[in-house]
């Protein structure tokens, strides 16, 4: 005689109790993950000129080295006359030494300065992977000469500087326009210079220590600087395994400030000894 088995029916409704309570355990280490996800926010200095500068509103075009491979004495991006010639002759986007160096420095007149932050979150939490993303960055909007009359303020450069511990196997990835020069230990690690659309690179610091001059455990800097010259769009990518530590630029009238303070605060102290 064969042996026939009954198979329980679980009701519909009882199935789908079980989807849902499925469904939630598997979504609520996933929601607090993204709940508990760090985050790391860094200073950007902005200078805001107008589209009347010579190097903004001009030439089209991707443009390798127009700055050399180690940042200057004073943390700047340094005009590669030797390539690009001392008025930028040999350059389809830029004018010169004199004008490029007014990108990123204080010049009254010329550049209106302000600051702005940007946060990068981690995609969830514990992956270690830090992202900002913004296709319309225009931090300048509102501000200073705002002259271009298209809603948007399209001339303006960033300044970003952070440090960091290398740990080992990290990566940084950039996708921006115009001009980007990532500057890590003070060596060009990603050129992205030239007035473009949106364009990327990454470096891998395993790959790239020896050039970098950087070892596992040492402290880093690492620097950022962009330029939005045209009028068509700015995105501001980025996405890094990089632990970075914000290390805002003070500009020159935040340290004339700070001295101020200073002697302020001399002064003070002077004064309660002689009372």
């Amino acid at each position: 005689m064969p042996i026939s088995f009954k198979t329980a029916q679980t009701p519909r409704k009882n199935l789908r109790t079980l989807a849902i309570l499925g469904f939630t355990a598997l979504a609520l280490p996933l929601t607090a993950a993204v709940a508990n996800a760090a985050s790391i926010s860094v200073t950007a200095t902005v200078r805001d000129f107008s589209i009347s500068h010579p190097d903004f509103e001009s030439a089209i075009g991707s443009e390798k080295d127009i700055v050399e491979s180690t940042l200057g004495a004073d943390g700047k991006p340094v005009y590669n006359v030797a390539l690009k010639g001392l008025t930028g002759g040999s350059s389809p986007t830029t004018t010169g030494k004199a004008n490029f160096d007014q990108w990123y420095n204080d010049v009254p007149g010329t550049n209106h300065t302000f600051t702005t932050t940007l946060t990068a979150n981690e995609t969830f939490a514990g992956s270690g992977i830090f992202t900002y993303a913004n296709g319309a960055y225009f931090p300048a909007n509102g501000l200073g000469f705002g002259d271009e009359g298209l809603g948007n303020n399209f001339a303006f450069t960033s300044e970003i500087h952070t440090s960091f511990t290398y740990q080992g196997g990290e990566t940084f990835d950039f996708t921006g326009d115009d001009d980007v020069w990532v500057f890590i230990n003070g060596v060009l690690a990603i050129d992205l210079g030239g007035v473009h659309g949106p364009e990327s690179d990454s470096v891998a610091l395993d790959t790239d220590a020896a050039t970098l001059g950087i070892s596992v455990g040492g402290t880093y800097d690492l620097d950022i600087f962009q330029a939005e010259r045209h009028t068509s769009g700015s995105t501001f990518n980025f996405t890094t395994s990089i632990v970075l530590v914000d290390a805002p630029d003070v500009s020159e009238p935040g340290m004339l400030a700070v001295f101020g303070l200073g002697i302020a605060v001399i002064g003070f102290a002077r004064r309660k000894r002689t009372a």
